[in-house]
């Protein structure tokens, strides 16, 4: 159901098979030959977007210090296996409870004494912060000097009892690390992805979801643009349609992670071949549980990467709040074709109805669009800014922007239940093909736009 970002996941593998090219689109062909016209790429909505206020930052040869009297934390947890808790919800019940919930985020700014006592405020009012993030789902802070750094984002987390773990998809190349030592990656700030607008998702898939993050912005975009987008999902599921709701629990849904495009003349025997090496030699290294399938969106030789069927809604592991659960928002393809797009195409994801295989229709994706977007706060986040988001209620996105940005982010597992935590340290084997991608990624040229449709 769920894959982060860009879900670039099979890049190395497959680039050569995979469409690129650069500029607008007027016209696609469909399957059956017909042409049709590319829907308009519109920015969406958000329902509040607070002002900028041009605080200053740091150089970066300073912001990127780290302190190396502290020890090395590259060696974290690994992510969390997911916590389901999804049947028999009853879904008028559902939303009546989750409108309850305050707005999210919760804004706390701060004042000169705040400031002046450096990691001291977050040691001090460690308890009420975290009550507070399990309340609104998410926690802005605003206007803190110590977080300008990266030695002042460790010392924040720390501060807080915060125990770092890896991305759940530490191999997909979407990020690498700002600082391996301090467990902190950098974000989605690579120039082939500033014109992309990334979608609301949990950072989450089937089988691992980090429990919470602290997203930290260093630099924002130099030319305008690059808000950070947040939204809770108690409030999206409280605004959802409930005849739409309903269906999609009923139903489940599907999500295809990366496409790889073959000949459609190709011999059957060939591309049983490539899918079996894709399935052996490629999907285990990402550690989830996906089926390969031909032709899902009715492309001919469209090979897909799909995750197992899951319920769009879950109940959080710690509250048993019902809660919009899902990353149709960032994945849903009729989604992504009518906004800004740079993701080539081998990284281009779809949403499914589970029992029929059928992407969304339009009429849904629509209404999953109007809910989202309606409780989405557009941060203006600035150098020392911090959101500190639960994972398992707040869904978290990105605008496009222009020129330089630079925002990182740290993944935190149960730390306070070993037992939902687990005993799995960092696997190393990933690293070699997380730095592989990140290269691929690099030589993609700058404000890079995809084209199909």
């Amino acid at each position: 159901m769920k894959f982060t970002s860009a879900a670039l996941v099979f890049l190395p593998a497959v680039a050569a098979f995979a469409p690129v090219q650069v500029g607008n689109p007027v016209t696609c062909t469909t399957k059956l030959g017909a042409t049709i016209e590319v829907p308009d790429r519109v920015a969406p909505d958000a329902g509040y977007v607070p002002e900028w206020e041009d605080r200053p930052g740091l150089p970066a040869d300073q912001f990127m210090e780290s302190d190396m009297t502290k020890p090395d934390r590259s060696g974290m947890w690994e992510c969390p296996l997911t916590r389901w808790d999804s049947e028999g919800i009853n879904i008028e019940e559902a939303q009546k409870e989750a409108a309850k919930m305050p707005h999210c985020p919760l804004e706390i700014r701060a004042s000169d004494a705040d400031v002046a006592k450096g990691a001291d405020y977050f040691t001090q009012n460690k308890e009420q912060i975290r009550a507070d993030l399990l309340q609104y789902g998410a926690v802005w802070f605003r206007g803190f000097d110590l977080m300008k750094s990266v030695k002042g984002h460790r010392q924040m987390y720390e501060a807080l009892g915060l125990d770092p773990c890896l991305d759940p998809l530490h191999s997909s190349g979407l990020r690498k690390f700002s600082s391996e030592r301090d467990a902190l990656y950098e974000e989605v700030n690579k120039p082939s992805l500033r014109g992309h607008y990334i979608g609301l998702h949990s950072e989450s898939t089937a089988k691992r979801t980090a429990a919470y993050a602290a997203f930290v912005c260093f630099q924002k975009a130099t030319e305008g643009g690059g808000r950070f987008l947040v939204a809770d999902g108690a409030a999206i599921l409280a605004e959802l349609d409930s005849k739409v709701l309903k269906k999609l629990y009923d139903r489940k849904i599907r999500i295809s992670v990366s496409n790889l495009d073959l000949p459609p003349n190709m011999p059957g025997f060939l591309k049983e071949g490539v899918k079996e090496l894709v399935d052996v030699a490629v999907a285990p290294k990402f550690d989830m549980d996906l089926e390969m399938i031909y032709e899902s969106d009715g492309k001919p030789g469209r090979l897909q990467a799909i995750e197992s069927a899951e319920s769009p809604i879950n109940r959080h592991p710690v509250t048993g709040l019902p809660v919009w659960f899902n990353n149709a928002h960032n994945h849903a393809r009729k989604l992504r074709d009518r906004r800004p797009c740079g993701v080539p195409e081998v990284g281009m994801t779809e949403v499914f109805y589970a029992d029929t295989m059928e992407p969304l229709s339009l009429e849904d994706c629509q209404e999953i669009k109007r809910a989202s977007e309606k409780h989405i706060t557009a941060l203006a986040m600035e150098p020392g800014d911090v959101l500190l988001v639960d994972n398992y209620r707040a869904l978290h996105g990105r605008d496009v922007f222009n020129g330089d940005r630079y925002h990182a982010v740290s993944w935190f597992t149960w730390d306070t239940n070993e037992e939902w935590r687990g005993e799995e340290r960092r696997i190393i084997e990933k690293n070699g093909l997380n730095k592989a991608i990140n290269q691929m990624m690099d030589w993609l040229p700058k404000d890079f736009e995809s084209n199909q449709s």
